[in-house]
């Protein structure tokens, strides 16, 4: 057998077993699942160009409890889920943290968010990674009126968790980071409420922060929305509709919605402007109400800087003084 014979039947064999993975991965689910946006998926993208970076690691210490698996809704039988992470042995209200994973609203886990999530709760917060609806089973808003769901379980459940319900922070990455401020953005609102679910507790946020999410899709600085023959971008898979409809794109963007009720804001950057596009449209809005904002661009850096040592631990430390700002809390 010659070896480009067997190289040949390999590259079929590995096409093979990926069909049977992703065949299987959407059988044993009731709803369709892109698994293309993974940390090892980003590891391999970018070590090629920053051949230095490790993936940060989601080591659980012992002064941490975790509670896996957690259903805040469901949907006639779709289970939504939560993981909450605590300092052990704390039983007074503790500020809270709910990460909102990237993905491009189509794909990705809040298991990459654990790094983050375990990192705080040793800090002494107890944080949260919520699973929302992606595109591929519901567009938008269903994300949305998810992750604001979360929160007011959160609420519902504070004593249990030991969450002080008046200092709740939100941060989202990439696509999380968009969600992530446009939930801030409509503090105050009925936007995106699901009222059926915890009606008298509220899904407002006391703050945010935003890793490389858009505050604008139609904006001049935005890489959204642009569609390629036979491929479109994952925001027009998400909306259902591309930029020649732009009413569903403006509503989902945060600086539509700045007001007086808009939290504390802390935005971190790679150094691609398209995907912090709106912010410093948003901040200028911001400074002219008396908000708080800030600003910290971590420079050569890829998108997804945030999942990967040596800018993991950069990250961590401007959300830390962030949040210790803006709770007053050590």
């Amino acid at each position: 057998m010659t070896r480009n014979l067997m190289r040949d039947l390999l590259f079929i064999l590995l096409a093979l077993i990926l069909k049977i993975a992703v065949c299987f991965s959407q059988t044993t689910s009731s709803f369709p699942v892109d698994t293309s946006f993974t940390l090892n998926s980003a590891y391999r993208k970018e070590v090629r160009n920053y051949p230095f970076i490790q993936p940060a690691k989601a080591e659980i210490p012992s002064s941490v409890t975790v509670k896996e698996n957690l259903v805040y809704a469901d949907y006639q039988g779709r289970e939504l889920h939560i993981d909450i992470y605590s300092p052990a042995n704390r039983n007074e209200p503790r500020p809270a943290i709910l990460f909102v994973h990237g993905g491009g609203w189509r794909s990705g886990n809040r298991s990459m968010d654990a790094p983050m999530a375990a990192y705080f709760a040793e800090k002494g917060y107890v944080t949260a990674t919520v699973e929302y609806r992606l595109s591929m089973e519901v567009q938008y808003p269903a994300a949305v009126i998810d992750v604001k769901t979360a929160i007011r379980w959160l609420r519902k459940n504070a004593a249990e968790l030991h969450i002080n319900p008046d200092k709740i922070a939100i941060e989202g990455s990439s696509s999380g980071g968009q969600l992530a401020a446009l939930i801030g953005s409509t503090n105050g609102s009925s936007l995106f409420v699901d009222s059926t679910r915890y009606p008298e507790f509220s899904s407002d946020v006391q703050a945010l922060i935003d890793i490389d999410g858009v505050l604008a899709f139609i904006h001049p600085e935005s890489g959204e929305g642009v569609d390629q023959p036979g491929k479109p971008s994952s925001a027009t898979l998400w909306f259902g509709f591309s930029k020649e409809k732009p009413d569903l794109w403006n509503e989902a963007s945060a600086l539509s919605h700045a007001g007086k009720t808009f939290p504390p804001v802390l935005f971190i950057n790679s150094q691609y402007p398209r995907f912090h596009a709106g912010r410093d449209d948003l901040i200028a809005r911001l400074d002219s109400l008396g908000i708080y904002s800030e600003v910290h661009t971590i420079p050569d850096t890829p998108h997804t800087f945030w999942l990967f040592d040596p800018w993991f631990s950069q990250t961590v430390n401007f959300i830390d003084q962030f949040l210790k700002k803006q709770f007053g809390y050590e």
